[in-house]
C-alpha cells in the first residue's frame, strides 16, 4: 500500500466553493483505479486543504499522478503552495492499529 498526502491553501476561492467543488469532484476520484480512498481536509483557521489518498500501491498513484485530474490539482488557478508527500505504508504494524481497517473490507 502506498499513501500521498496532498496540501494546498486556497486562492481567491472561499471555503463554501471550495466545499461545492468537492461534492461535485469526489465521484471522479472513487472511479480512479487503484484508489482505495480517499480522506478530504479541511482547516478553515489556517487555509490548509487537502486529502490524504490511500492506494494499492505506488504504480496506481503514478498512474493517478500522470494523469489530467492530478495534473487539474497542482495546477488549479484557486490552489496555491501545493505540497505532495509520499509514504509507503507499515503495513504489519498497520493492520495492529486498525489502520487498514478499510482496506481490508473491500
Amino acid at each position: 500500500m502506498y499513501i500521498a498526502v496532498v496540501n494546498f491553501h486556497l486562492k481567491d476561492m472561499t471555503h463554501e466553493q471550495f466545499l461545492a467543488a468537492c461534492d461535485e469532484l469526489a465521484p471522479a476520484y472513487a472511479a480512479i483505479p487503484g484508489l482505495i480512498q480517499k480522506v478530504w481536509l479541511s482547516d478553515p483557521a489556517s487555509n490548509t486543504y487537502g486529502g490524504v489518498y490511500t492506494w494499492t500501491d505506488r504504480a496506481a498513484f503514478a498512474a493517478f499522478a500522470a494523469g489530467d485530474l492530478a495534473r487539474a490539482v497542482v495546477t488549479h488557478p484557486n490552489f496555491a503552495d501545493v505540497t505532495i508527500r509520499e509514504f509507503e505504508v507499515l503495513e504489519a504494524p498497520t493492520r495492529v492499529t486498525r489502520g487498514l481497517a478499510v482496506a481490508s473490507v473491500r
